[in-house]
This record gives structure tokens, C-alpha cells and sequence, in this order.
């Protein structure tokens, strides 16, 4: 992915919106009964004419109409706008969801915060896939190839024997976020080596999450790798025999004791 990425490719296109005429009450309601929303646009039609959030409505009237308590001072983006430049409004104005308006002002679409992240998570995937394709290529002297595909987290060879607690917890609040980013697997004649992504492997696996997205790296011929040696040494067969280290015994946090 290239560093243009544009609003209109990350934006969420099914927008719940609510009338200026709508009652406080009746936003409250919504709010309340919605997945995880915390606020809403309000259009007229498809324009767009204001935005109200749950702290909007606090003080309110309950049969005071949202016109009165909206936001009428809108940020918004336009679809072609980059997405590291929606990133920059997002986090200079701390709004977290910008609505995505067309030339007439009309709404067709909402980019939030978690949206420029995934954005961003998206492109770190391929810079590491295409550094270690041209590794694999260079030390052995082989062709690969590189596909998209769902893989078993039970199939997976880990190449990394520990991860740590504190680093799992985060990366499953990723997950459940839908924020994790693809694996790295490299299929060398089908087995299938875990070469990044240990931790999101982890908490998917608390999780109950049974297969995962990955980037495959394809070998052309069946060689023995590195890390399968290195696999092999540490007895590691399936994820089963990760281990999760305690936040304590995490080596930057033994480092930092010795100095205190």
C-alpha cells in the first residue's frame, strides 16, 4: 500500500445518522440501545448538519429537539482526503470520528480514530513481508511468492518460544477491536512457520479464535530454514508450547530494577 491511502478506502459507508428533529430522549435512547456508539450525525436528508455526542445530551431537556444541543460547527473530511491527514485533524482536535461529506455537503460515510490506526497497522504488514521475501530469496537462493489466506492458528510451527503478558493483553484488546494485524507465514512445501505475529497468535488463542488472516510467503522448493532449526531446537511444534512470561520477568523491566 502506498502512502496515499485515502479516506474513502478506510471510511465506513453505513452510517446511522438522526434528524434535527429528533428529541433528546429519543438520541439518549439510541445511544443507549446502540453497539458502541457514542454519538451521531445529524442530516437532513443526506445533508449533513451537525453532529451530537452523549455529553451534548447531559444537561438537556428530554423533549428538547437535537437541533438545540447538536454541534453546528463541524470538522469533516472529504473522501479523497489523505488518510494521515485526517489522522492529523483527528488527533489536533481530539474529535474521534470525523463524517466524510461529498461536494454538496452530503454524507457518505464516518472515519473514526480506530480507523486511521487500522489504516496504519495495514501498512506495516507488506514493508515486513517484502523485507523478509528478499531475505529468503538472497540466503538460499530460491523464488517465493506471496498470497493472502486464512490459516489455522493449530497449523502453525511458532518460531518464538516466549511471548510476554504484558504485551498480550494489549495485542487481545486489539483483536477484539478488530485492529490486529496480519500474520507472517512462511509455507515452505506445507509447513506453515509462524515468523511474525506471536502475541496476536496468543491472544487469539485465549480468545477461542481459531483461524486468523496472514500474508504467505510461498517457498518454491522445499528447503530447510533457519527458523525451522531453530523451531526444532526449542521444541516447538504448535503454539501450545509458547510460553507467557510474567510482566516482571520481561527483560527491559530487569534491566530498569538494576539502575533503581
Amino acid at each position: 500500500m502506498s502512502g496515499k491511502a485515502t479516506v474513502k478506502e478506510y471510511m465506513t459507508r453505513d452510517v446511522q445518522t438522526v434528524s434535527p428533529d429528533d428529541t433528546v430522549s429519543d438520541v439518549a435512547r439510541r445511544i443507549v440501545e446502540s453497539d458502541g456508539h457514542n454519538g451521531f450525525p445529524v442530516c437532513q436528508g443526506r445533508r449533513v448538519e451537525g453532529f451530537v455526542t452523549a455529553r451534548d445530551l447531559l444537561l438537556a431537556d428530554d423533549e428538547a429537539p437535537i437541533f438545540t444541543v447538536m454541534t453546528n460547527d463541524l470538522v469533516v473530511a472529504h473522501p479523497e482526503m489523505k488518510v494521515t491527514d485526517a489522522a492529523r485533524v483527528i488527533l489536533r482536535s481530539g474529535i474521534q470520528k470525523l463524517p466524510v461529506v461529498d461536494d454538496a455537503s452530503n454524507l457518505v460515510g464516518i472515519i473514526s480514530n480506530t480507523d486511521v490506526v487500522r489504516s496504519q497497522i495495514e501498512r506495516a504488514t507488506p514493508e515486513k513481508v517484502g523485507k523478509l521475501m528478499r531475505t529468503l530469496e538472497q540466503i538460499h537462493g530460491i523464488n517465493v511468492t506471496q498470497e493472502k489466506r486464512k490459516v489455522k492458528l493449530a497449523d502453525l510451527i511458532p518460531t518464538q518460544a516466549r511471548v510476554y503478558a504484558d504485551e498480550l493483553e494489549g495485542r487481545q484488546y486489539e483483536l477484539e477491536r478488530g485492529l490486529a494485524e496480519p500474520l507472517v507465514v512462511i509455507d515452505n512445501e506445507r509447513t506453515l512457520l509462524l515468523a511474525d505475529g506471536h502475541h496476536r497468535v496468543m491472544a487469539a488463542h485465549r480468545l477461542g479464535i481459531e483461524e486468523m488472516e496472514a500474508s504467505v510467503i510461498v517457498v518454491d522448493a522445499d528447503v530447510e530454514l533457519g527458523m525451522e532449526r531453530t523451531a526444532e531446537k526449542e521444541g516447538l511444534h504448535s503454539i501450545e508450547d509458547i510460553s507467557v512470561v510474567d510482566y516482571a520477568r520481561h527483560p527491559l523491566v530487569e534491566k530498569t530494577k538494576r539502575f533503581q
